[in-house]
């Protein structure tokens, strides 16, 4: 049977590396993004290549917008096999000094994207029987503490736990469904850059825009980091594997295994 693979966040940075490492496969790719340029480049790029493709511009915050992504995926080609909630966004300043569209918006995205997507296609994975993969990529930010990144912390380590709790009943529920969690390093993403899709709604009036959110990730070390970072190619090499393996925490750089260890050590002290 040829797969169906349904990928959120798909027109860029990871998102991108999966579908490409799906389509290599001959799987039929479902492709979700905002950005409705590059959601359209990659489709045609895929297609050249001979692969089979279902673009939807999906705002994965939006659960109308989610169930509708789930609808047109089975309405076209009858079943889903692979689901990466995979979309994600960043915005950084101290935590105290975050606006609520801040919180609103990152969480929209990064948590209730992954919720909406878990809502909408559970179900329709249960009820086909078939062995089925979902992957929610979280970060190795999920995994640990420290300052920073405060609002995209809480999201992936909600997302961490979502997926623990997912697994686990799923599990019990002898259902046909294995769930990753995926917590990668430093990869070569233009998340610093996501506010280019952020809504006008949730803009930050300018009395409320300090100059340091202006330069999120401005930092050179940040940049630096992620610009030697693992390639999108690599992380989706990692992923599948882990889909083939059955492996439920997929780690892109097992050397920050020592920051969860020291961040354990702490919590049991």
């Amino acid at each position: 049977m040829q797969k169906v693979a349904v990928i959120t966040g798909a027109a860029s940075g990871i998102g991108r590396g999966l579908a490409e490492r799906f389509a290599a496969e001959g799987m039929r790719v479902v492709l979700a993004d905002v950005e409705e340029g590059a959601l359209a480049e990659l489709e045609t790029d895929l297609k050249a290549d001979g692969a089979t493709i279902l673009a939807v511009k999906t705002d994965v915050s939006n659960a109308d917008e989610v169930e509708n992504l789930a609808e047109q995926t089975v309405d076209v080609f009858g079943a889903v096999h692979i689901l990466c909630n995979n979309a994600g966004v960043v915005c950084s300043r101290p935590i105290w000094e975050h606006t609520l569209a801040d919180w609103e918006w990152v969480l929209g995205v990064n948590l209730w994207g992954v919720i909406h997507g878990i809502r909408a296609f559970v179900p329709r994975m249960l009820a086909q029987g078939d062995a089925c993969h979902i992957v929610n990529t979280a970060s190795i930010l999920g995994l640990v503490g420290g300052s920073g990144e405060g609002i995209y912390k809480v999201s992936k380590h909600g997302v961490v736990v979502l997926s623990e709790t997912l697994a686990d009943e799923l599990a019990q529920k002898e259902a046909n469904i294995q769930v990753h969690v995926l917590c990668p390093g430093w990869v070569r993403t233009g998340i610093l850059e996501s506010s280019r899709n952020r809504p006008d709604t949730l803009q930050n009036p300018e009395a409320e825009t300090p100059p340091r959110q202006k330069i999120i990730g401005g930092s050179r070390n940040v940049r630096a980091e992620m610009e030697a970072g693992m390639s999108p190619a690599e992380v989706a090499e990692h992923v599948y594997n882990a889909i083939q393996t059955g492996t439920f925490y997929i780690h892109t750089h097992p050397e920050h295994k020592a920051w969860i260890s020291e961040r354990m050590e702490r919590i049991l002290a």
